[in-house]
């Protein structure tokens, strides 16, 4: 085929679509593209990092061993604000929350939104099993950019709880990220990826597939109480979603933590879970639970409400 067959055939493709979208003007394109649904999808997720991030911090000084010991989640917070202050203390590492929404999270909810698009059905229309399948691929390819973000993340918000000795006292998360390559290589920043990627895989997946599902089901149910792209049918699936994500998540986020926060303590995560459970029992895997429940239900109540009214402002309609 010549060159000149190529590009005529490119323009006649064009003007179909322009006619097409001057033909559908309610339908707002915008930043309905796989760009502009990660872009918006970061947007909603700094904005709940911006209100939870202390809950972060909380979950991961009580799931990661060694140095202070704390009683509860109150008796946290108590702690480390005595310690360090109320910003430096529950706001240690913010700097990877945001880097981490912009990579993880605009990768797991702009993917998974963009590949419910491509179905080219209704949402309700979608079977549960493909959602389930759509978040395992948006929240795995999410995982993989946003590990070293996640990686941060972690020793960022626990390093207060180390002795002042051992602590690292990180600037920002590229302070973070560059010391821990410059000790254990690029590869270093990746620590504990093949896990950071399985929890991923299953929050996502757990979450967002659940969140849509709800919406149809509350929607179907009650319609004039549960309108289908309302608030208070967001809110509730939303969080509904939060519980089942969160009690399947648990268990690899507490390994997780442990690996990502002292690599080297383990021969691997299979070693890390079984040093962790002979020491502590069976119900460690559950440790920090009720801190990650409360972390996560208003980060995705927050997150996933601010990227669904963004998205129906922008395209017209809802992200998930």
């Amino acid at each position: 085929m010549s060159i000149s067959t190529v590009t005529y055939v490119t323009y006649v493709t064009v003007q179909e679509q322009i006619t097409m979208s001057a033909a559908a003007p309610a339908k707002k394109e915008g930043l309905a593209a796989l760009p502009g649904r990660m872009v918006i999808s970061a947007m909603g997720g700094s904005v709940a990092a911006t209100f939870c991030h202390p809950l972060d911090t909380l979950k991961v000084q009580m799931q990661v061993s060694g140095g202070v010991r704390y009683t509860s989640m109150a008796d946290a917070a108590v702690q480390i604000v005595r310690r360090e202050g109320m910003f430096r203390g529950l706001y240690a590492g913010i700097s990877a929350a945001y880097m981490r929404q912009w990579t993880y999270g605009a990768c797991r909810v702009g993917i998974f939104s963009q590949l419910m698009s491509m179905t080219g059905k209704d949402k309700d229309s979608v079977s549960f099993a493909t959602k389930l399948g759509m978040g395992m691929v948006s929240g795995g390819i999410g995982a993989f950019v946003g590990t070293p973000a996640e990686m941060a993340l972690v020793r960022m918000t626990a390093d207060s709880k180390a002795p002042l000795a051992e602590r690292k006292n990180y600037k920002h998360v590229f302070d973070c990220l560059a010391r821990a390559a410059k000790t254990g290589g690029v590869r270093q920043m990746w620590a504990g990826a093949d896990l950071t990627i399985a929890r991923s895989m299953l929050l996502s997946s757990s979450m967002l597939a659940s969140y849509s599902e709800i919406k149809g089901i509350l929607h179907r149910a009650q319609p004039s109480m549960f309108p289908a792209d309302g608030i208070v049918t967001m809110f509730c699936g939303t969080l509904i979603a939060s519980v089942i994500a969160n009690t399947v998540v648990n268990p690899v986020d507490v390994i997780k933590s442990r690996y990502q926060l002292r690599p080297s303590d383990y021969t691997g995560i299979v070693d890390c879970f079984r040093k962790s459970v002979q020491a502590e029992g069976m119900l460690v895997l559950y440790r920090g639970y009720v801190p990650a429940f409360i972390k996560l239900a208003p980060y995705t109540v927050i997150s996933l409400i601010v990227t669904e009214q963004i998205s129906i402002a922008v395209s017209g309609s809802s992200a998930v």
